[in-house]
């Protein structure tokens, strides 16, 4: 979707939210990656998919257009702020110390998600295949520290660019960069630390 479409879209939902539906149908499948990686248990995340879109309806004439990014950032913020939301209900204050899985089924743009990281980020020397390479970068992910747990996921599952990740987080850009590039460093020395199989092994620990 081009900006300027984009951005017509969102002057139409403010008086239509039949017009919110082109919205809905762009930002979906990354929306649905991020959510469905960071929340445990399907169901749940998907009350929280259909939670976001609601109140990105209700409140877009709220949003205030600033640059051709800036309504993706709005709309993850708000998935962000549902997750934080949603553990801190289960009394899982700490969310970002959590280890979390997101179950067995991966979807279709979470694996791509993790395809591109492993692609750009590891660059293994045998190739894998793509169910192996997604349970693997999971596990992967899940033993670095917090933030840099959150940058990653953002980053590959959500899509977001530093600049986005930054708004979201309310971190300057050169903290995310920074962030991404010693994320990205620490999976490649683990997994050239690690076989496949002890990864996946400590993930289920």
């Amino acid at each position: 979707m081009q900006p300027q479409e984009e951005r017509r879209y969102i002057q139409q939902a403010r008086g239509d939210p039949r017009a919110f539906v082109h919205l809905y149908d762009h930002y979906f499948p990354r929306i649905h990656a991020y959510v469905r990686y960071r929340v445990h248990g399907q169901q749940d995340a998907e009350d929280i998919i259909a939670e976001v879109f609601l109140k990105a309806m209700r409140r877009i004439r709220s949003f205030e257009w600033r640059h051709e990014n800036s309504f993706a950032a709005w709309l993850f913020r708000i998935a962000h702020n549902r997750i934080v939301d949603y553990y801190r209900r289960r009394e899982q204050v700490e969310i970002v110390e959590t280890a979390l899985n997101p179950g067995t089924s991966a979807s279709d743009n979470g694996s791509k998600g993790a395809a591109a990281l492993t692609s750009w980020a590891l660059r293994p020397e045998e190739a894998l295949t793509r169910q192996e390479t997604f349970q693997q970068m999971k596990a992967l992910i899940e033993t670095l520290s917090p933030r840099r747990r959150e940058v990653i996921t953002l980053r590959f599952f959500g899509g977001l660019r530093n600049k986005e990740i930054a708004g979201i987080l309310e971190l300057d850009e050169r903290t995310i960069a920074s962030h991404l590039s010693r994320g990205l460093r620490d999976l490649r020395d683990r997994y050239a630390a690690q076989t496949p199989l002890q990864i996946v092994e400590e993930a289920n620990v």
